[in-house]
């Protein structure tokens, strides 16, 4: 038997950070919003755990079980007293180290894979508390749509979205680690005062209305100094998407990922087309959100 779950990327509208806590985490204020571009986990019950994985830039991915799909079957298995002797092959299409959570949806696409193929019957808090134990990311994956998130990102609250927003998204020709990106910023903001990170209100009444232009106003990333700072030429791909047209550009979570939000599909056409031959950029993608989050797509002998 196996089960095949599809999961989304993710974009952060809004991605306020706090000081660096004690356990070396940060708070956020973390609005997550779930969009179309997926990666898809197999699991099949084999001898042994094993991992493969397929797609763009699969051979930056961890086959061992530091894979964070291991490390959900791992976790599921010794909550439910088996042995996590499955195959998970991953079909990647979310960008790898691109701040968008792919290896997040894949922790979230294999844990609720190996629920549905051993019928553990874990309910969705259960899965919830996996996903937190996984990663601040992986509880977002699983849920998709959009939402609030805060702690460390993984303490969640359902946010209303009225409407569809479209985005372009342009891919760098390498990746950044996320707790280098983070360790920049507690490197630029060393001496300063740090506030408490709070979700903008005008964020979420634009994502309730469904506002692009609302939503493009009040969009913000305290991320993007550190990313930049680490990574400068991702300026030049942002300066690109917004002379052709986007209400707003920003780097995608800890980059180094660039979204840009378009009006419309056909203005989101006119950006990706810029973007394409800029040359600041490996690759683009055009695509809409909210999408939903880790579903089961197939399941069979």
């Amino acid at each position: 038997m196996s089960v095949t779950v599809r999961v989304p990327a993710k974009v952060n509208v809004q991605l306020a950070v706090g000081a660096a806590r004690a356990d070396g985490f940060h708070d956020l204020a973390n609005v997550f919003l779930a969009v179309g571009l997926y990666d898809e986990v197999t699991v099949t019950q084999a001898d042994e755990l094993r991992v493969t994985c397929e797609g763009p830039d699969a051979g930056q991915v961890p086959l061992d079980r530091t894979n964070l799909a291991a490390r959900a079957a791992i976790a599921l298995a010794e909550r439910y007293g088996r042995t996590p002797d499955v195959h998970l092959h991953i079909a990647k299409d979310i960008p790898v180290a691109g701040g968008m959570a792919g290896g997040s949806a894949d922790g979230a696409g294999a844990l609720l894979a190996c629920d549905a193929l051993w019928g553990t019957g874990a309910s969705r808090d259960e899965l919830l508390d996996i996903c937190a134990e996984l990663g601040s990311d992986v509880p977002f994956s699983l849920v998709g749509g959009a939402a609030l998130g805060t702690g460390r990102g993984e303490k969640l609250t359902a946010l209303e979205v009225g409407g569809t927003f479209h985005w372009v998204f342009a891919m760098a020709e390498r990746g950044l680690s996320t707790p280098a990106v983070f360790r920049e910023f507690d490197r630029l903001a060393e001496g300063r005062d740090i506030p408490a990170p709070v979700a903008s209100g005008d964020l979420l009444d634009a994502l309730a209305k469904g506002d692009p232009d609302a939503l493009a106003a009040a969009i913000s990333n305290d991320l993007q100094p550190a990313a930049l700072s680490l990574f400068p030429e991702l300026a030049d791909t942002l300066a690109e998407g917004r002379a052709a047209g986007a209400l707003a550009s920003l780097v995608s979570g800890s980059g180094p990922t660039t979204a840009f939000l378009a009006r419309d599909p056909e203005a989101a056409s006119k950006i990706a087309e810029t973007l394409r031959t800029s040359g600041t950029c490996k690759n683009v993608r055009v695509t809409s959100g909210p999408a939903r989050g880790a579903t089961v797509i197939g399941a069979g002998a």
